[in-house]
């Protein structure tokens, strides 16, 4: 059985460098080992506002979010026989109230200040040890599925680029008729594989709907859409969330743009444009939020 979620999670670092974990409970799939604090991202939820609800839920501390640190991907082995895997969107975040307590029969059981040293000597969840810079308790394993499925329900992890060459121009893919904003241009991206990073799944989606070998050069945002009345393609109702993690990409040597058979169909057309060529395009609201970047 394979399990796909999508959760956030706060690096928290008190004046003299110890950072906020929480020890997992008997309630969690591993008792004893410690995490950021963080969590399951809900339905319809912007990851932002995950991280600050479950550091409240955790730790009793009310934090804000200051920037995104990363966002990685890792698929472990549970101990009761699923395969999870959980793409993890990591925040800097800082204390703004509240008193230090631990959850109350919930999935941790201590929230604490550990030193790099202590930090050091503790078991670890794997993206929390890579965070930190710090031994892992867990093995990953790598694998293959769809997005998370509850009912009508479907919540997605996609991974998009705000793609540019040598010349400046901007790098579009046009989304075909009968699909979620059918006819209108997008970042080149998609929703990324079981087992895959969102860079890896960013690269694979650039080459299918464009044809174009890019490297990843940096961050740019993270943000969601929740469309609770979309449409499918077979004109089917769904409660749509989309969690969207978007980069900067370069081409180097750009190529004429085309669609491979490997696109799905989800993508009619892709093509470079100027930036004053792009003013004129019918663009998703993520594409116009991405360009406004280009300035």
């Amino acid at each position: 059985m394979k399990i796909r979620r999508a959760a956030a999670y706060g690096v928290c670092r008190s004046a003299d460098g110890s950072v906020l974990l929480a020890r997992g409970s008997e309630l969690s799939a591993f008792p004893g080992v410690w995490s950021l604090p963080g969590g399951g991202v809900e339905h319809g939820e912007h990851p932002a506002d995950a991280v600050v609800r479950e550091f409240g839920e955790e730790t009793g501390l009310l934090v804000a979010v200051t920037g995104v640190r990363a966002v990685v991907a890792d698929v472990i082995a549970l101990p009761d026989g699923p395969v999870e895997h959980t793409d993890r969107i990591i925040y800097d975040v800082t204390v703004q109230d509240g008193v230090l307590r631990a959850e109350a029969d919930g999935t941790t059981d201590l929230a604490a200040w550990l030193t790099p040293a202590t930090v050091a000597e503790v078991p670890l969840l794997p993206f929390t040890a890579h965070a930190l810079g710090a031994p892992s308790a867990l093995p990953a394993v790598p694998d293959d599925d769809e997005p998370v499925r509850r009912g009508t329900r479907v919540q997605r992890f996609g991974a998009y680029g705000l793609v540019t060459d040598p010349a400046g121009r901007v790098l579009l893919a046009r989304i075909t008729e009968g699909y979620p904003g059918g006819g209108q241009w997008h970042l080149p991206g998609g929703g990324t594989d079981f087992g895959e990073t969102p860079e890896q799944g960013l690269l694979r989606e650039l080459d299918e709907e464009t044809s174009q070998r890019g490297r990843v050069d940096g961050l740019l945002t993270v943000g969601h859409r929740y469309d609770p009345a979309a449409l499918g393609p077979e004109g089917i109702p769904m409660d749509w969330h989309v969690i969207r993690v978007v980069y900067r990409v370069r081409v180097d040597e750009p190529v004429t743009a085309s669609v491979t058979e490997a696109a799905g169909g989800s993508t009619d057309r892709a093509s470079w444009f100027t930036l004053g060529e792009v003013g004129e395009l019918p663009l998703t609201e993520l594409a116009q939020e991405a360009l406004a970047h280009t300035g």
